[in-house]
């Protein structure tokens, strides 16, 4: 299949294929800063399950706009319906999916990533950042705290004490320290973060769908297992790569010198 940029809007996303194995889905909340309604994280999540069967996609990369990757929250469905809102079912479904998505997903980050923005970005395997982005966990200045993961996901990615900073002053930080915290993995100028977060995903798409998916359940594992059970794993997995034809495709292009045709069987 060759890219189609062809876009397809819900209310909340906008979703299209700007490169043959790759998706890009935009977050088009902007009067809202991109607010993460139950009915946004429900749309995402839907549109990531189904891009998880799709063999035509092989990476996608997650956007917001140009003011705002996600500002959080929608703190005013939050306020009427307080814990209703943020346990909605849809919400907490469109979370998992995001969390359980198996294949590579990269975030392009302008702008605002604050909140419930700064924690799917780090839901993310990539995170790219524009030099004007912000970062932060602002939450503990409304009387609460992170409750999409940020507790737990910020401080295995930039340590205790820059998450512990981050999460008891809900100060944001700028895009160059989440460069060197860890939190992202690239800062480039705004205007080309999209597009950099897009040519990254043409080259994984470029790899083995198989080898794709067991590289990133071997990563995840880093953050979940005891060395040791990591170890293991990533020995299993190992063991899936080597029983498919991609790696006897992949093995054979190296000694031919030629590019692998890899087709995820």
């Amino acid at each position: 299949m060759t890219g189609d940029s062809k876009e397809v809007r819900q209310e909340f996303i906008v979703v299209s294929r700007p490169a043959e194995g790759v998706l890009l889905i935009r977050l088009n909340r902007p009067a809202k800063r991109n607010a993460l309604s139950a009915a946004l994280v429900g749309e995402l999540g839907a549109a990531l399950h189904q891009a998880s069967g799709d063999d035509d996609v092989r990476c996608v990369v997650l956007a917001g706009d140009d003011r705002a990757f996600s500002a959080g929250a929608d703190i005013a469905d939050q306020a009427g319906r307080g814990l209703d809102a943020v346990f909605h079912p849809g919400r907490l479904a469109g979370w998992d999916a995001v969390q359980n998505f198996p294949k590579p997903l990269i975030a392009a980050v302008n702008g605002y990533a604050l909140g419930g923005g700064n924690e799917l970005v780090m839901l993310c395997d990539i995170a790219i950042a524009g030099d004007t982005a912000l970062f932060g966990q602002p939450e503990i200045k409304i009387g609460i705290f992170p409750g999409d993961g940020g507790t737990q996901r910020l401080p295995r990615l930039v340590g205790k004490s820059n998450a512990m900073k981050m999460i008891l002053t809900g100060e944001p930080i700028d895009a160059r320290t989440a460069c060197d915290i860890g939190l992202v993995s690239e800062v480039v100028p705004a205007e080309q973060t999209v597009e950099r977060a897009l040519t990254i995903a043409r080259m994984i798409a470029d790899r083995s769908p198989i080898a794709l998916q067991l590289a990133k359940k071997s990563v995840l594992a880093a953050y979940e297992m005891p060395l040791e059970a990591g170890l293991r794993q990533e020995r299993d997995n190992l063991r899936l790569a080597f029983a498919s034809e991609d790696q006897k495709e992949g093995m054979a292009a190296f000694l031919d010198k030629r590019k692998p045709a890899f087709r995820g069987h």
